[in-house]
This record gives C-alpha cells, sequence and structure tokens, in this order.
C-alpha cells in the first residue's frame, strides 16, 4: 500500500516526500526504485506530528499530507486536488467524501509550514487547520475515497469484503 501511495503521488506530483521511522528497513525496501526523497524521522514514535514536521520542514512547497493507508484515493483524485490547489493557492485544500465530510488529502501552502514544524502529538495538524479555518476550501472526491483509512487487520478485511460483494 505505501508504494502504490507513493507512485500515485509521484505520479502527478513533482517531488514527493515520504517519512518513515529511521529502523523501518521494511517500509524503506518497498520504496526502493521509486523516485522520491524517503525522509526518516528520528521522533516518529512520538505520533504523527513528527512525520508532519519533517515533511514541512524538507517541503520546497506547499505540502500534501497523503496517508499511505488510504487505498481508495488513486492518481485522478490526486490530480484533482492539485488542480484545485492551482486555481486556489492560498486557500488549505481538504479532500472530502462524496456527502461533504472532511478527510484526505489535505494541501498546506507553503507559508504555513513554519506552523506545520510546531506540531507535537498524534493529533495530525488539526491545530493549524483550525487556526486557519477561514482558509480551508474543501474538496469533494468520489464516493468515500477521502475518508477510507485503514488502520487495522479487521478494517482492511471488511474493505475488501465491501469490494468483493
Amino acid at each position: 500500500m505505501l508504494r502504490r501511495q507513493a507512485h500515485l503521488a509521484r505520479l502527478v506530483c513533482p517531488r514527493v516526500i515520504v517519512t518513515l521511522r529511521v529502523d523501518d528497513l521494511a517500509r524503506m525496501q518497498v520504496l526502493a526504485g521509486l523516485d522520491l526523497t524517503i525522509l526518516a524521522v528520528p521522533d516518529a514514535a512520538e505520533g504523527m506530528a513528527a512525520s508532519i514536521r519533517a515533511g514541512a520542514a524538507a517541503a520546497p512547497g506547499a505540502l500534501m499530507i497523503l496517508p499511505a493507508d488510504m487505498p481508495d484515493i488513486d492518481a485522478t483524485d490526486l490530480a484533482t486536488m492539485i488542480d484545485a490547489f492551482d486555481q486556489a493557492p492560498q486557500a488549505i485544500l481538504r479532500g472530502t467524501s462524496a456527502d461533504g465530510r472532511p478527510g484526505h488529502p489535505v494541501i498546506i501552502p507553503a507559508e504555513l509550514c513554519a506552523e506545520l514544524q510546531s506540531l507535537r502529538g498524534d493529533q495530525g495538524a488539526r491545530r493549524v487547520l483550525a487556526l486557519h479555518h477561514a482558509r480551508i476550501k474543501l474538496i469533494a472526491l468520489p464516493d468515500q475515497h477521502a475518508l477510507t483509512d485503514l488502520d487495522t487487520p479487521e478494517a482492511w478485511a471488511a474493505w475488501r469484503a465491501r469490494r468483493q460483494g
């Protein structure tokens, strides 16, 4: 799944940064051969904020946050987000389900990357999104693409069963 997401991102983005734990050799090997930057995050155990901080520090411009465990996201979804950002480069873009529930990916303008570098814990970018709520532009993606986030073996099994049914 990680390789798939990185490959999809690379299809539509000139630069892709993947943040990983320092000792995560298996995931590093999965990404071998892809034209991207692997960024080892020494404090990754802290939570999601450590990865976002590292990515924000390394990003040369706007930052797209795309979790690796979202199997419904496709290259068209990513291109939709990027096209929308090109039209509104000062906005924070947030993918939503077809019925408008916010999820991922999220694109944050370059001038907010410094704020991302102050995040702590496992809350992701919620604090920055809340502080700049007026700048958020919701981008509807098909079905549940922006929400399908599979964190457990049981969630993966249920997702696979739905797709087969």
